[in-house]
């Protein structure tokens, strides 16, 4: 389907970008599909997750590696897309293989957390729930109101990175915890990365019901697609 465009177009940093230029053009040249990039998304979130749930065993090695597997998760996620539109491979069967590894990766990642030992467990059952709602709620717009929503403290990208350096803070003390502190310090990460989400879901059902209420104000139909950070 080469005249396919997506129905939603994150918006990329172009330093960030132009990291996958070469990428791009060798999977465009070696027929690479945007699917098989996808799912290598999945195996880089299950290794950033096999780093959390064994580093006790491990060692803190694991501990540091872990946030470099969940930044590759996020780079795989913005190839697939690139590979997409530069192969003419955008389809709406694509639309559904884009999210659906997403989903899985955002859970890989925090029940392994909630399994390593350093956390509440029910604080990364937690988190996991409401990476997926920030999501679900994301693509509710777009179900509803034709625009999906990319607004919010904690989208996609800010929850690896707030993970990262919690993971990164842990690694380099000898404590968990911070000044005798009852959490440790991923424990409070967590919490950030909860209290985000529900103020990211927040944010985005106002939009949503603004959308709404402008359509049947104004009669239209659905609306058109706005580009923000990432899911």
């Amino acid at each position: 389907m080469d005249d396919y465009q997506p129905a939603a177009r994150r918006p990329i940093a172009g330093v960030f970008r132009r990291t996958a230029d070469f990428a791009v053009r060798f999977c465009v040249a070696w027929g690479v599909h945007p699917d098989l990039v996808s799912y290598l998304s999945v195996v880089a979130a299950a290794a950033a997750g096999a780093c959390y749930w064994f580093e006790g065993r491990g060692g803190v090695w694991l501990l540091a590696a872990a946030p470099v597997f969940c930044f590759l998760r996020l780079w795989l996620n913005m190839l697939d897309g690139m590979v997409a539109l530069a192969s003419g491979r955008a389809s709406l069967r694509g639309e559904i293989v884009n999210e659906l590894p997403d989903r899985v990766s955002d859970v890989i990642i925090f029940v392994a957390v909630a399994h390593g030992g350093r956390v509440n467990p029910f604080l990364g059952y937690w988190a996991a729930i409401m990476a997926v709602m920030t999501a679900y709620v994301g693509t509710l717009g777009q179900a509803v109101a034709g625009t999906r929503r990319f607004e919010g403290v904690m989208s996609k990208q800010y929850r690896m990175v707030a993970l990262a350096a919690g993971t990164w803070i842990t690694a380099a003390l000898a404590d968990d915890h911070l000044a005798g502190g009852r959490l440790s310090v991923l424990d409070w990460t967590l919490w950030v990365v909860i209290v985000g989400c529900a103020q990211t879901i927040v944010v985005r059902l106002r939009r949503i019901m603004a959308e709404l209420r402008a359509h049947a104000a104004g009669g239209g139909g659905g609306g058109g697609n706005t580009e923000g950070g990432a899911a």
